[in-house]
């Protein structure tokens, strides 16, 4: 009876994980804008959790903090504010260009200048990044490239599903592998 008992409390205090860094986190989320009333923009709900690597720099810092010392059944709800999420929105980001930069073979490719596209583009440098068409006149293009939360307040509400210590693998590549993460 007592050897059931010290196996009982060693497997609680022992194989209890708490969230920490290079722990992988497994939650289950709905995000919506502003409080947990508001409008919804995205959700697991009826899909894999996330799967993360807490503390490596792949999630909002505010994100994160809020789920400091969980544990799997544990649940959430907090907001983040714009500026601590994806920024204020910066009217400076919209820029005007010349429409002939999106020319393919002298002819810019139908449908690909349309307000709301979002355009892989590519600085002089190499450097790869997005930016959403924003407006289209005879000869210029304004191309918006704030992040597209930019200026929205963030809710979270959720559960965490599991806490489990990070593979070597995993954390050399900097995500996570199987449920919740990347399939090679």
């Amino acid at each position: 009876m007592y050897w059931l008992k010290a196996k009982h409390i060693h497997h609680f205090y022992n194989f209890t994980m708490v969230i920490e860094p290079n722990k992988v986190v497994l939650v289950h989320y709905t995000l919506t804008e502003g409080t947990a009333e508001g409008e919804v923009i995205e959700t697991t709900e009826g899909r894999d959790p996330l799967g993360f690597i807490f503390g490596v720099g792949m999630m909002i810092p505010d994100f994160e903090s809020n789920l400091t010392g969980k544990q799997a059944g544990d649940t959430f709800a907090f907001g983040i504010k714009a500026a601590n999420a994806y920024g204020e929105y910066d009217e400076t980001a919209i820029v005007e260009v010349p429409k002939e930069i999106f020319e393919v073979d002298g002819k810019i490719p139908e449908d690909l200048l349309v307000v709301g596209n979002v355009l892989p583009l590519t600085d002089q440098q190499g450097n790869h990044f997005e930016g959403m068409v924003a407006w289209v006149g005879l000869d210029k293009v304004k191309v918006d490239f704030n992040h597209p939360m930019a200026g929205v307040d963030l809710f979270f509400t959720g559960s965490v599903e599991n806490v489990r210590e990070a593979e070597e693998a995993e954390l050399s590549h900097g995500h996570v592998h199987g449920e919740g993460g990347h399939h090679h």
